[in-house]
């Protein structure tokens, strides 16, 4: 881990333990599945995908059935996601045929990973979503936007301090702060992220993904489907975590071994998509989502002649999905689009 200061802003410190060339958490290991560290919806049960498969057909749809269409995954872990999307896709010629598959990756050892599993398919690869064409995208972000490092920030008394992290010895690694003016920050961001707030966590390099994306979407149309672990309130709060071996973990220590992640915002995200005028967002849960788009009516069709135990397998990963008390009250669920496009499938209010 190359380090040029010993006193490093959150960010930065995040951005090494994950991303660093040598040692970042997701450069050197697959952390999906049980022999890693955490377990993403698609690999709870193919349903999950097939779902947003159908999901992408609708939107697809809405957007006037272009004919030709890109959809590109954020971040897209072993790759499971993408080819079950695309074999059911396969199953509607008249989308498929449109459609241009991508992967937007920051870890070599990843696209690899996702290269054995995805095989021959239709998908190619970007490092810059920038400079993908013109053509109308739809943006996948399942668990994206929870691995992009954050800034902290804690108001003490009428004054602002940054999180910093000292590394002064790497295995005694510590927090520190350092006094900030939050209204240059704000200045940046172009809206007042510090209002009636004690504890602010957001992500520049997060905020970067939506400006080019809301550009693109304002632009060429398309959308940007959302899934990720998060909450609603405006009152933000603190909620930096590290996990190893699917337990919670010491932000400070395991560096390099452990995933940093945190819970989006999705307030925070309404606000700055609101600075374009043509744009508006959806948001609803996990639990409502899948079930309005028939994922239960889809699992018992899928279990009509399998074994009892099977059915009593697959009925169990759904309901992780869905129950409030694990992931379905938990995960969010936000579409970005164009106002013009009145689409809600998968957001219908009871």
């Amino acid at each position: 881990m190359k380090i040029r200061s010993t006193n490093i802003p959150l960010d930065k410190f995040i951005e090494l333990a994950l991303y660093d060339k040598d040692t970042g958490y997701y450069m050197k290991k697959n952390p999906f599945g049980k022999e890693g560290d955490f377990i993403t919806a698609p690999n709870i049960t193919r349903l999950f995908s097939e779902i947003i498969a159908i999901w992408v057909i609708t939107f697809w749809k809405s957007i006037g059935s272009p004919k030709k269409f890109n959809l590109l995954e954020l971040g897209a872990g072993n790759g499971e996601m993408m080819k079950v999307i695309n074999n059911t896709l396969k199953n509607f010629p008249e989308c498929f045929d449109t459609c241009n598959f991508i992967i937007h990756e920051k870890s070599e050892l990843l696209i690899n990973q996702q290269k054995r599993n995805l095989k021959s398919e239709k998908i190619s690869w970007v490092k810059d979503i920038d400079k993908i064409n013109s053509d109308p995208t739809l943006y996948l972000a399942n668990e994206f936007f929870d691995a992009i490092p954050i800034k902290q920030f804690f108001k003490k008394k009428n004054n602002w301090f940054e999180r910093f992290v000292n590394l002064k010895n790497p295995k005694k690694a510590s927090f520190d702060e350092q006094k900030i003016n939050i209204k240059i920050i704000e200045q940046r961001l172009n809206f007042e992220i510090s209002k009636n707030q004690n504890i602010i966590e957001y992500s520049p390099e997060a905020f970067k993904y939506l400006r080019i994306i809301c550009d693109k979407i304002q632009k060429n149309n398309g959308g940007i489907l959302i899934i990720d672990y998060g909450y609603l309130n405006y009152k933000m709060r603190e909620t930096l975590q590290a996990v190893n071996n699917h337990k919670y973990s010491n932000v400070l220590e395991n560096i390099g071994h452990s995933d940093i992640t945190y819970n989006i915002n999705f307030n925070l995200f309404e606000k700055f998509t609101s600075q374009y005028h043509n744009l508006n967002t959806l948001i609803t849960n996990q639990k409502k989502f899948l079930t309005s788009m028939g994922i239960l009516q889809r699992a018992e069709i899928v279990s009509e002649n399998i074994p009892f135990s099977k059915k009593t397998d697959l009925f169990y990963r759904i309901r992780r999905l869905i129950d409030e008390k694990q992931m379905g009250e938990l995960f969010k669920v936000m579409l970005i689009k164009d106002k013009k496009n009145k689409f809600k499938t998968g957001f219908q209010v009871d």
